[in-house]
């Protein structure tokens, strides 16, 4: 697996850096190969631009093409475009959808994001045993990284999804933080006392049902996990798949068992036939019932349609 520990310059994604980055990639898809330019361009930095730039690919907004250039993808396009989804990141749901985007790489799948997603099997998180964690597994897959590495990993992982700084009476343009801190998907939980002195913070993701997670986005995510990560022939898969399977919707979102059984229970209705849900004592599975071509654009749609 080819993971991606750096390229974010330690920065989380800022609420702006996407809308502007569809903006100069539209005006110029070449615009990230002279960082010059885009430093003017943007407005910011040169850490910066390089930050927007892995950020504007690890969201699924663009990708790299071959020549250097980048291309937005049919996703991006239909979140921001003018009068698209929601340009500016306004509805949690998109929130929810680019949480899913940076947490399901499969070619390249950031590490932080794949491992404590779908790996850590404590109920909190600290910053020690977190990258006691990273330092064990990164020996295992032979990856030589230096400690500040995976701190600095570890820490913009924790700072996409928790607040930096009070952001009350704050213009979201000049906001320090990640937009997806509003999903509250890990909250502080107390602290760990080391001795000397020495505390530190134990957070945990908050595992409770989502009800912005709604039906429409559950099904595009559920598709998208079947289709286009590690799923794509299969006819059938099981509840435990889609519960506790890698890079499926119970792990990315931490749905509690029970909110994912009502939602499979409903799951025909809520995909107008897409997939359907048998459960018995010796059988718990879900069926593709129409044709795996549906589009992904038609999934989308149905998010923002309700």
């Amino acid at each position: 697996m080819n993971y991606r520990f750096s390229g974010h310059e330690t920065f989380p994604c800022r609420y702006a850096w996407l809308p502007k980055a569809y903006r100069s990639l539209t005006a110029n898809p070449r615009i990230f190969g002279n960082e010059e330019e885009a430093i003017v361009a943007m407005g910011v930095g040169k850490n910066m631009v390089r930050a927007i730039r892995f950020w504007v690919q690890t969201t699924g907004i663009a990708s790299a093409l071959k020549d250097g250039g980048y291309s937005i993808t049919d996703f991006g396009e239909a979140l921001m475009k003018q009068g698209g989804f929601d340009p500016f990141l306004e509805d949690k749901r998109t929130l929810w959808l680019i949480h899913w985007k940076l947490s399901t790489q499969v070619s390249e799948p950031l590490f932080a994001w794949d491992y404590l997603l779908n790996k850590w099997r404590h109920q909190e998180i600290g910053r020690t045993s977190a990258l006691r964690a990273f330092q064990q597994e990164a020996k295992r897959l032979e990856r030589k990284l230096s400690t500040v590495t995976l701190e600095q990993h570890f820490d913009t992982f924790l700072h996409t999804y928790v607040p930096t700084r009070s952001r009350k009476g704050e213009i979201l343009e000049d906001n320090l933080d990640c937009p997806l801190v509003e999903l509250e998907l890990i909250q502080r939980v107390g602290e760990r006392d080391f001795g000397g002195g020495r505390r530190e913070p134990i957070y945990a993701f908050r595992r409770e049902p989502k009800s912005e997670i709604t039906p429409e986005l559950f099904v595009f995510c559920l598709n998208e996990f079947w289709t286009t990560t590690r799923r794509a022939t299969e006819k059938k898969i099981t509840f435990r798949d889609i519960s506790v399977g890698h890079g499926s919707p119970g792990q990315i979102f931490k749905l509690p068992e029970w909110d994912l059984r009502e939602r499979l229970d409903r799951i025909e209705d809520d995909s107008h036939g897409m997939f359907s849900y048998k459960e018995s004592a010796a059988l718990q599975e879900v069926t593709r019932t129409d044709d795996p071509s549906r589009s992904d654009r038609q999934c989308l749609e149905a998010v923002y349609q309700v």
